[in-house]
């Protein structure tokens, strides 16, 4: 549906959006709207990094938790990255006692 706007369309839908929130604000929603991407692909990346280190971890700890007995490894706190260039959003993740279990 989108892509059958015609260039009127596409300019009257643009004008409409200039006239609700103005000149003047359209810029700051965009570099808000930016920001959050930036934030949203930064936390994407580590929770991918967090899903294939959990993984690696499982499988290296499997055969060592075996030999060990049923002993529990506590780990360490996670906390949230700020985007790049963000120092001020950085903050601690609460999560339920995650523990290595074999």
């Amino acid at each position: 549906m989108i892509g059958n706007l015609k260039p009127l369309e596409i300019l009257l839908i643009i004008a409409v959006i200039v006239l609700l929130f103005g000149a003047k604000k359209l810029p700051e929603m965009a570099r808000s709207l930016g920001k959050s991407a930036r934030i949203l692909k930064s936390e994407a990346k580590a929770m991918k990094k967090d899903g294939e280190a959990e993984d690696a971890a499982a499988t290296a700890a499997a055969p060592v938790a075996d030999q060990a007995g049923a002993a529990a490894q506590p780990v360490a706190p996670r906390t949230i990255q700020a985007a790049p260039g963000d120092v001020t959003s950085a903050r601690p993740v609460s999560e339920p006692n995650r523990t290595t279990q074999a």
